[in-house]
Order: C-alpha cells, then sequence, then structure tokens
C-alpha cells in the first residue's frame, strides 16, 4: 500500500521545484534587468524593467536596431543597455548629428536630438558591434573608449520585454523596421 504525502510535504516539494526551475530559467535563459539612468530615453525610461533573453544569441547573431543588455567593457560588473547600430565589418561614422552605416544615413525617428559628439569613421572589427543609447547626448557607449567597440562576448542578451511599469507593458522594439535609406 502506498503512504500518501502529507499536504505540507507536499506544497514544500511544490515549492522546492518552482525555486529550481526558476533558478534555472534565470541562469540560463532569460533574466530581469532594471534601466538604470536616462541614455535610452525615449525608448527607455529609468527604473523600466525588462526581460533579457540570454539564450537567442547561441543560435543567431546579434541583428542591428536590436535592444541589448552587455557588460561594461572597462568593468564587467557594470551592465548597460543600448542599441545595435554597427555590425562587424560596417563602417560607422556620425557626422553632424547624423548616424551613418556603411556611408547611408540611419532613418533614427526613435531619437529626440541628434548627436552632439561626433564619430569618425571607423571600420567595426570581427567580433564586436558598435552600440548607441537613443539619448545620444546622455549616454556612454560605443564613441567612448571606456565601452568602444563591443566585444561579442560582453552581450548579456537581446531586451524582448517590458514587464514594468504596467501601463507600459510590450514586446520590445523589432530590428525588421530599423533602416538606412538604402541598406
Amino acid at each position: 500500500m502506498q503512504k500518501t504525502k502529507s499536504p505540507f510535504r507536499e506544497l514544500a516539494e511544490t515549492v522546492v521545484s518552482a525555486i529550481i526551475i526558476a533558478a534555472l530559467i534565470m541562469t540560463f535563459v532569460a533574466r530581469a534587468y532594471m534601466v538604470d539612468g536616462e541614455s535610452m530615453l525615449p525608448t527607455l525610461h529609468h527604473g523600466e524593467r525588462l526581460l533579457v533573453d540570454k539564450i537567442s544569441y547561441n543560435f543567431v547573431e546579434p541583428a542591428r536596431g536590436e535592444i541589448i543588455v552587455f557588460k561594461n567593457p572597462a568593468n564587467t560588473k557594470e551592465q548597460f543597455v543600448k542599441r545595435i547600430i554597427g555590425l562587424p565589418g560596417d563602417k560607422v561614422a556620425i557626422i553632424r548629428g547624423v548616424v551613418y552605416v556603411n556611408d547611408q544615413p540611419l532613418d533614427e525617428d526613435y531619437i529626440l536630438f541628434p548627436a552632439i559628439i561626433g564619430f569618425a569613421p571607423q571600420i567595426v572589427p570581427e567580433g564586436a558591434y558598435f552600440v548607441l543609447g537613443d539619448n545620444r547626448n546622455n549616454s556612454e557607449d560605443s564613441r567612448f573608449s571606456r565601452v568602444g567597440f563591443l566585444p561579442r562576448k560582453n552581450i548579456v542578451g537581446r531586451a524582448i520585454w517590458r514587464y514594468w511599469p504596467l501601463n507600459q507593458i510590450n514586446l520590445m522594439f523589432r530590428p525588421d523596421i530599423f533602416k538606412t535609406t538604402s541598406l
């Protein structure tokens, strides 16, 4: 005859299982991230919370226009959220406030003000990305040596869902609508 489990034991097993599953998901699949600062305005605001997909870049390459979370190359304990602008092999430049990729201006209707700080034309090295904050005049990004061209290994994951505040819940920006005038 099989002995039945007590309700307390059944509850404890359920809670422990849920904690283990959540820990595995947060370690290998996704993690929560809180936006710190105003470098991604108007797209993301300070204090908003995102779900970051940590697994998809094991199967596909990061794409232009995706919003990513990455470890700062100068201090890997510090994490930033920025938008991918340049891919490996791309020529990037910022001239008179206009961002160019492969000599074509980007159509950036998501930014409020053009960049005051320019960036001389350079080729993004293999295995690296050029990232910018949407708030170009208040962002520490690839234009500055502390971040520079972002090594692929520093990317934590892709922001896929804004879940806080509740009135701003949405899936994140789709890179297939990110374009230059002729890319």
